[in-house]
């Protein structure tokens, strides 16, 4: 906004927007004043993804179900791949389900910013709200789908053939740090996208072979022990490996690998916020 001096022709301007000076700078505040346009994005996030569709959310359901039918037709009946004494759909659903939630985080924040190029460019706004956006509504497909994984785990629980167990309440916390995983190491890759567009190629299939290194469609028991440390080292791993162990009572949980976890994911966000921050004086530019 401006106001000029009626006597003069100086223009005195009372707000200027400019980028953040402090490295760390994230600006909650400010992003919670802009609650509302958040709110705006989830739902343009959501309907544009079923627009002009037949089936609409169902594909939410299809996608889980055929994927699961796959994975215990190869990797459970032909690889005959251990699933850790747990019903295989359970197990592959298991996995799909909070997987699912991490890659289209992941997927979704680290091209939000090349995505948004156009609105970014003619009004400001708080940039960090649509990565946070992405990761909100992705959160509604995850419930979707939550509620089948819910649907397959209670015919098994009742019929005694998993032991679910005190671990299950940990899943909140699974699902925020998975969350802030995926906003770190997404706006990492945005922020770098806006300059090198070749990491966008990468990042389809390197998602992808990130999945075969976190134990989704395998039990870490099934790995050979020489191996074993580097999937541990994925720090997506101690997170599904929990998931699966609170509601069926098989599997691995370690109290240290949901600390590594948890490590890995604030220093995520805060290495990709101080990138962020950095490029952000030229990001009209860049973008």
């Amino acid at each position: 906004m401006s106001k000029t001096d009626v006597n003069s022709d100086s223009i005195y301007w009372t707000e200027v927007i400019s980028p953040k000076r402090s490295l760390l700078h994230i600006g909650f505040k400010e992003v919670w004043q802009y609650r509302d346009l958040i709110g705006i994005f989830v739902r343009r996030d959501i309907v544009s993804s079923y627009k002009q569709t037949i089936l609409g959310p169902i594909w939410l359901f299809l996608g889980p179900v055929f994927t699961t039918f796959i994975y215990i037709f190869v990797f459970n009946n032909i690889a005959s791949i251990s699933t850790d004494n747990i019903p295989a759909p359970l197990f592959y659903l298991a996995g799909i389900t909070i997987w699912n939630y991490f890659q289209s985080c992941l997927g979704g924040t680290s091209s939000t910013f090349t995505a948004n190029a156009a609105i970014f460019g003619k009004v400001y706004f708080p940039r960090l709200v649509s990565p946070i956006a992405t990761v909100i509504s992705n959160l509604y497909r995850f419930l979707i789908q939550l509620a089948l994984f819910l649907c397959c785990w209670m015919y098994y629980a009742f019929s005694e053939m998993v032991q679910p167990n005190i671990y299950l309440l940990l899943m909140p916390v699974i699902l925020i740090l998975m969350g802030i995983m995926a906003l770190g190491l997404g706006i990492i890759i945005s922020s770098l996208t806006t300059k090198y567009r070749d990491l966008s190629f990468f990042i389809s299939f390197g998602v992808t072979l990130l999945m075969y290194a976190t134990p989704v469609i395998y039990p870490v028991s099934a790995i050979p022990e020489a191996y074993k440390k580097f999937v541990l080292y994925n720090p997506v791993s101690p997170l599904i490996e929990a998931f699966r162990y609170g509601f069926t009572g098989s599997g691995t949980f370690s109290w240290n690998g949901m600390l590594y976890s948890t490590v890995f994911s604030v220093s995520a966000l805060i290495i990709g916020v101080i990138l962020f921050n950095r490029i952000e004086k030229n990001f009209a530019d860049t973008v």
